[in-house]
């Protein structure tokens, strides 16, 4: 048995040998992490800022994971988790509710676009896309309409890793191929920037072309076969960008017009992110049902949510076969739901979806003048504080990073030099906490300007 460990005692080197031997860190290559400075371990957290073991502080340039919106280190959800804890620490969700999940549906039921009142309670946003996929399916087969099994999905997205999310995920950054086959009825579509040699920006073809194309293939497929279509409202993971309001008003009428429901994953750009409280606001869009994770309780408790429609709600009304099958029992934990709502409250009284959209605007001008220093720098976009910065070899042909170039291993070696933590490659993602302020930003922005520097000298690109 190991004894207890002292932590202000043990020293970095010893958690970084353990970590390697014993923890199994998340989509991570063993050889990669067991390289010089290849194994970071957070020991604090302050605001915008992560602290290390050894010391080092760096700025949280991709809040976590898109997930914590109120910054690190808030003690009073701290205290409030302690609170629940004392008082009720689990209840079983298949038979009672408790106060915290009834006040924080109806919180969310504020929040959200109006057509959604009901509130299904789930640990991640996988479980929570796995959720609203079997919902919607559930919801055909109540009403009689039993041949409602396929669902689309687009080319470039990611909802998770649970074998049914894994088998809607289209995104070139996720390997399915060990998995396969998928889940049977899953037909991906064009995102709203093309994919491949068909990009927009390679074509000069634009959403709407997409859009169509979308309502074509919906019509081949028979559209009394599909029972739901997934998306992102601004897709993170093929690369922010944002799409017309005219796209997602033409998907938004054609779901309708064929009795589709719309899914719109908002896991990550749910709670402000966005610079509003939901991404489907900037479109004029209430969908069917809408998924909700991370910055729901900004990472301070595990917990995800399913918004249905009261559409979709009244068709589970009636008898106990009608009834929604299966549950979770992590699902509606009361200490995750105090968090949750005690964490929403923050956002709310700070103004913390106002400050994303002003603060936000700052980041992407700040991250435009990327493109003056630096001969790599392709293109910057994104909304609110959902930004990317793209990077070629030569922007101005169009050419690519090779394989050789290890653009991945040297970006992130030359970011955690400037004192910064994001995903790194031919896209940097740059998502901070909600809390940031422009002097953060300022010193993000020359943090990320010094790293590709640092890149652009190792490749000799001056």
């Amino acid at each position: 048995m190991t004894d207890t460990i002292d932590r202000a005692a043990a020293p970095a080197s010893d958690y970084v040998q353990r970590g390697l031997d014993h923890l199994w860190v998340h989509t991570q290559q063993y050889n990669d992490l067991a390289q010089d400075d290849g194994f970071v371990v957070i020991d604090g957290g302050d605001g915008i800022y992560l602290e290390a073991m050894d010391g080092k502080r760096y700025i949280d340039a991709m809040s976590g994971l898109w997930v914590v919106a109120v910054g690190h280190g808030r003690e009073e959800l701290a205290n409030v988790a302690a609170e629940q804890m004392t008082k009720l620490s689990f209840a079983n969700p298949f038979a009672y509710a408790t106060p915290p999940a009834i006040d924080l549906a109806s919180k969310l039921a504020d929040l959200t676009p109006s057509t959604l009142n009901k509130f299904y309670f789930v640990n991640s946003g996988s479980e929570a896309v796995e959720t609203a996929v079997r919902m919607a399916k559930q919801y055909h087969y109540n009403r009689g309409d039993t041949k409602r099994y396929k669902v689309i999905s687009r080319i470039g997205s990611y909802h998770g890793t649970t074998l049914g999310a894994l088998s809607l995920n289209a995104s070139s950054a996720m390997n399915r191929a060990p998995f396969e086959p998928l889940l049977p009825g899953v037909v991906h579509v064009p995102n709203s920037n093309g994919f491949g040699a068909l990009k927009n920006d390679a074509t000069e073809l634009d959403d709407m072309f997409w859009a169509r194309y979308t309502e074509e293939i919906i019509k081949f497929e028979k559209p009394e076969t599909i029972a739901a279509l997934i998306a992102e409202p601004i897709s993170t993971s093929n690369g922010s960008h944002v799409p017309s309001r005219e796209y997602w008003e033409h998907l938004r009428k054609v779901t309708e017009e064929h009795g589709i429901l719309l899914i719109h994953d908002e896991v990550i750009n749910g709670f402000g992110r966005t610079g509003k409280w939901f991404a489907s606001e900037h479109f004029g869009i209430e969908p069917d049902l809408l998924t909700m994770a991370k910055q729901i309780s900004s990472g301070y408790a595990p917990i995800a949510a399913v918004g249905a429609s009261d559409k979709v709600a009244e068709a589970f009304v009636g008898e106990k076969k009608d009834a929604f099958v299966g549950g979770s029992t992590w699902g509606a934990n009361p200490v995750s739901c105090a968090v949750a709502l005690a964490n929403l409250e923050i956002l709310e009284r700070e103004r913390l979806p106002e400050n994303s959209a002003a603060t936000g605007e700052y980041l992407g001008e700040q991250l435009e003048g990327l493109k003056s220093r630096h001969k790599i720098v392709a293109e910057t976009r994104g909304i609110g504080l959902m930004r990317a910065v793209d990077l070629k070899r030569d922007p101005a042909t169009g050419e690519e990073f090779e394989d050789a170039d290890e653009l991945p291993k040297r970006m992130t070696h030359q970011l955690l030099d400037a004192g910064i933590l994001s995903r790194a490659g031919a896209s940097i993602q740059v998502a901070p906490p909600l809390t940031i302020n422009r002097e953060e930003v300022d010193s993000l922005v020359e943090g990320l300007s010094q790293a590709i520097g640092g890149v652009e000298a190792e490749l000799g690109i001056t």
